[in-house]
């Protein structure tokens, strides 16, 4: 993989339950079980399918016109399905967006939908993971068993 394909974080355990997410550029999160303020992996899982075609869309809607309002929801149920495993079902991505009255606003109102559509059908790289599903593989780094 190249440097402009390859893509990480680290996850390092703070207490039992807790752990913060780290990047290559410095930010850090919390996320844990649910115990407490931090997200948990599904809301993070979540969040993500939210910023990336929040992102899209913002940016090519704000060309036209700057928001008045701009907030994105997705809901999904967990479950446990038929093979006894967990996993997410009924993802739904909602949009709240307005823009000011005038004709750029109306550029931007026109442009929403098919933004929109963009963003599901070619531009948010997590929410088309996940559709189309991929490999993941889950392996244990040489060494790591002892001191």
């Amino acid at each position: 993989m190249s440097d402009d394909t390859f893509r990480s974080v680290e996850i390092e355990r703070t207490s039992v339950g807790k752990y913060v997410a780290r990047n290559v550029r410095g930010g850090s999160l919390s996320m844990g079980t649910g115990e407490d303020a931090s997200f948990t992996p599904v809301e993070l899982l979540l969040a993500a399918i939210a910023g990336c075609t929040a992102i899209d869309v913002d940016h090519i809607t704000s060309r036209r016109a700057e928001p008045t309002q701009f907030s994105v929801e997705v809901t999904g149920d967990k479950i446990r399905d038929e093979a006894g495993g967990n996993r997410m079902q009924n993802l739904r991505v909602e949009f709240t967006v307005t823009f000011p009255v005038g004709a750029d606003g109306d550029r931007a109102r026109e442009a929403l939908p098919r933004s929109l559509q963009q963003s599901h059908e070619r531009l948010c790289t997590v929410s088309r993971t996940v559709e189309l599903g991929t490999p993941v593989s889950i392996v244990e780094a040489a060494g790591s068993t002892g001191d």
